[in-house]
């Protein structure tokens, strides 16, 4: 009992966001979801989708929806027990981040439904998880950025063979990212050097601007970000040195206009509003996953509008070409992209 009056007491201090009260026309008080975040919204990346997408489920279905936010491990678990003790028909943990406290206490609330976005829990049988193929989609990140990195009769590409890659916190999940980007890179030029760096935070967008800066000097004419706010960094630095990134997640391309060559995309947004509809409609299936692959468009690079506009005639279409070819080998199986260990489509 000490334990969730504490964490209910944490969530008020925490601060909750969230919508107001609507209720049915039959009397009926509306479905309850809280979505907890292990940072902030405002990322422009893969928290904002989850609140893109629990904000069409309201416009939608009329749910109530509360957020939680914090950037400190800490402040996780509280939050996550605060919601399921609250009496939350359905509680989302919006990142990997959440699988050990999910193990932890969905047992403990066997009549709140659960979900778990970018990772596998075996929490039980009232939990569903949604797990994406963050390695195919980064394989073609990774091919386009060793072809981009060739033409150096684009402006800011140099001579030399070097790309990089900036990720947020040293976790699984964004190591099989870094798999599918190196292989996707080798793919297209064995001989290819990639810089590597973790921030070891999401929330530091200086970081993640001295990293980018650190590898631009040393060459990288291409720079991924995969670190959510602490990526933001990554894609000014590019910018400020006349070089290109790789936005993640979200459409980034737009950021900063003829800087970002293109961005890989994760549907969470479309998997957010997805698992709350299930709850509404009765068919969530607890204890089952949901594998998001290039196949079942869960991932993928943008169409390279914004910067084919800013480059031009200078617009390498070839890129856009072999990207397609490549997307279509790994869709019919041909390329078979590598994942890191404990990822890849789970067994069901």
């Amino acid at each position: 009992m000490k334990r969730r009056v504490l964490a209910a007491a944490m969530a008020a201090i925490m601060g909750i966001m969230g919508t107001g009260m609507t209720v049915y026309a039959d009397g009926e008080e509306p479905l309850k979801v809280a979505l907890v975040y292990s940072g902030f919204l405002g990322d422009k990346s893969f928290n904002d989708l989850a609140h893109e997408g629990a904000q069409k489920a309201i416009e939608d279905f009329g749910v109530e929806v509360q957020e939680l936010e914090s950037g400190e491990a800490a402040d996780w678990e509280a939050n996550f027990v605060a919601m399921a003790d609250a009496g939350y028909d359905l509680v989302i943990g919006v990142s990997t981040q959440f699988s050990e406290i999910m193990k932890k206490h969905c047992p403990d609330y066997p009549d709140t439904k659960f979900a778990m976005i970018d990772g596998v829990s075996d929490a039980g049988d009232n939990v569903v998880s949604t797990l994406f193929a963050q390695n195919e989609g980064s394989f073609l990140a990774g091919a386009a950025a060793a072809m981009l990195t060739t033409k150096t009769d684009i402006p800011g590409i140099n001579d030399k063979k070097i790309i990089g890659w900036v990720g947020g916190m040293d976790i699984p999940v964004l190591h099989d990212f870094y798999v599918g980007y190196e292989q996707g890179a080798k793919y297209i030029d064995p001989d290819i050097e990639i810089l590597q760096s973790f921030a070891g935070t999401f929330t530091d967008a200086l970081k993640g601007k001295e990293l980018a800066n650190a590898q631009i000097n040393q060459g990288a004419d291409v720079v991924m970000n995969v670190a959510n706010i602490t990526g933001m960094g990554v894609l000014e630095a590019a910018s400020e040195q006349g070089v290109y990134a790789i936005g993640v997640d979200t459409n980034q391309d737009d950021l900063y206009p003829g800087s970002v060559f293109t961005s890989m995309t994760k549907n969470v947004d479309n998997c957010t509003y997805q698992i709350i509809q299930s709850v509404v409609d009765g068919t969530f299936e607890g204890g089952t996953s949901t594998y998001m692959d290039l196949a079942h468009d869960g991932v993928g690079l943008t169409d390279f509008a914004v910067i084919k506009e800013s480059l031009g005639d200078e617009f390498p279409q070839d890129i856009v070409d072999k990207v397609e070819e490549l997307k279509e080998k790994i869709v019919s199986g041909e390329i078979v992209v590598d994942s890191y260990e404990g990822y890849g489509k789970p067994e069901q």
